[in-house]
């Protein structure tokens, strides 16, 4: 089932990075690397920290093959899929609490401490987004924009509960899955976000010639 859903999760953010890449036009390797990127960024990261070596899309291809498929479907039919992007992103969000809860296992599974497991779930979900706004000159969206990472973050929350209190494992990758979904739902449906503080003078020595005199 985890599985299933897993590449399912991988299709999906491969479509978000393919088309993120159609919005600044770039050309069919742009596509692609942005599909790649965005579709195994934040496994490739977990991996990393958690020593896995070589990460496990350099020993599992099929997941290269897997976002490759998603870029060029957006290549090939952006203008197509462009009016269900709503329900595009209602898959994204299911990728989202898959890939939430497959980090959080990861990170348990290698002995991590409860703080450990929510970043390996929170890194997982968002890295490979991460990595797609920084491709294409963005501030990640996920630190200005949307209940996103949050939603990852406080699904990890609950799989460390689930876990601490002794729940089975299928429990807790469920309970991470379905927090971070959920509130991703929600956080969609009525434009939800975490506050920001607008309108400020820029901060001492921002934009200045740096002779102390501004």
């Amino acid at each position: 089932m985890i599985t299933a859903l897993d590449v399912f999760g991988t299709f999906v953010f491969a479509l978000s990075g393919a088309f993120r890449a159609i919005k600044y036009e770039l050309d069919l390797l742009g596509v692609l690397v942005l599909a790649v990127a965005t579709g195994v960024g934040g496994g490739m990261i977990r991996d990393l920290l958690l020593g896995t070596t070589p990460p496990m899309v350099f020993r599992n291809e099929s997941y290269l093959a897997i976002c490759v498929a998603g870029g060029l479907l957006v290549f090939l039919a952006a203008g197509r899929l462009a009016p269900i992007w709503d329900w595009v992103m209602v898959a994204d969000a299911v990728g989202l609490g898959v890939f939430a809860a497959i980090g959080a296992q990861k990170g348990a599974a290698g002995g991590l401490g409860g703080f450990g497991i929510v970043m390996m779930a929170a890194m997982t979900a968002t890295g490979g987004g991460v990595v797609r706004d920084i491709l294409v000159m963005e501030i990640p969206a996920v630190l200005r924009t949307d209940f996103y990472a949050s939603a990852a973050i406080l699904g990890g929350a609950c799989f460390v509960a689930a876990r601490a209190a002794g729940a089975p494992e299928q429990v807790q990758l469920f309970t991470c899955l379905a927090v971070t979904l959920v509130l991703r739902l929600l956080a969609m449906r009525f434009g939800l976000s975490l506050p920001r503080i607008k309108g400020l003078a820029p901060a001492p020595g921002d934009g200045g010639t740096g002779d102390g005199k501004e």
